[in-house]
């Protein structure tokens, strides 16, 4: 399998970031870590291998990213509103960096999937509604998609409201929800066994996300798996494998 990592310039953050890419032809996809990963942890964590035959039939490239959670979302010293502050230097490098970086190495090819595990499912879904003109499909895989939960505390402002889902969905309308009932699809995959509702709160949040998509009218799909499903890499193998030709 064709496999190159180079490292590139991630400006107002603490190091270069890593991106991994696995394949020859396809469809990008954009994969996030789980919280605090790197670049290579899909890999290490049997993601790639469970969609090797997609990757080596040319139907799709990954591009695995590192996160920089340590400095934002996952840094319960800091107020809310700074961890959302300092997303905004990651959302900075994904997009003025890596995007560019995939459209060079995959010119001509269709928009980009993302997509990503537990808080790696956060950024598929967030980046998927704010910049739907790059990133038109997410599949999202045992998220929580609202940052207040994460050991929140201290006042939350703008920098909060417009990188929190559940705080920016419920107030979307006009031109723009329109736009995105016509252009995204968002796939919610979640199991119902051991850690996916204590602690990540991904059950009940999935849910709940769902039902604000629906009430917008925004293309979706709650895929529940069963209460045998763990929130754990085995299973989160076997649920890329089976939706991820879907999209391809």
């Amino acid at each position: 399998m064709e496999r190159e990592q180079v490292e590139l310039d991630a400006p107002g953050l603490d190091r270069p970031g890593t991106v991994i890419r696995y394949g020859h032809y396809g469809r990008p996809v954009l994969v996030f870590p789980s919280e605090q990963g790197r670049a290579w942890d899909y890999e290490n964590n049997g993601m790639v291998g469970a969609v090797a035959d997609l990757i080596e039939a040319g139907r799709v490239k990954l591009y695995c990213v590192d996160s920089f959670d340590h400095l934002s979302w996952s840094d319960r010293s800091i107020p809310l509103e700074e961890r959302a502050r300092r997303h905004g230097g990651y959302e900075s490098w994904i997009l003025d960096q890596v995007v560019p970086a995939i459209g060079r190495d995959t010119p001509g090819a269709a928009d980009i999937i993302t997509t990503g595990c537990s808080l790696g499912a956060f950024h598929a879904l967030n980046f998927a509604l704010k910049r739907a003109d790059l990133f038109p499909i997410a599949i999202c895989q045992s998220g929580n998609y609202d940052a207040s939960s994460w050991h929140a505390w201290g006042e939350r402002g703008d920098a909060t409201y417009f990188s929190n889902p559940a705080d920016y969905l419920p107030n979307l309308d006009g031109d723009h929800l329109e736009w995105l009932r016509h252009r995204v699809f968002l796939l919610l995959t979640v199991g119902q066994g051991d850690w996916e509702t204590h602690p990540t709160g991904s059950l009940p949040s999935a849910r709940a996300t769902s039902a604000l998509l629906a009430s917008k009218g925004i293309p979706h799909e709650l895929d529940l798996w069963g209460h045998d499903v763990a929130h754990d890499w085995p299973w989160w193998r076997k649920q890329l494998a089976h939706h991820l030709p879907r999209f391809t």
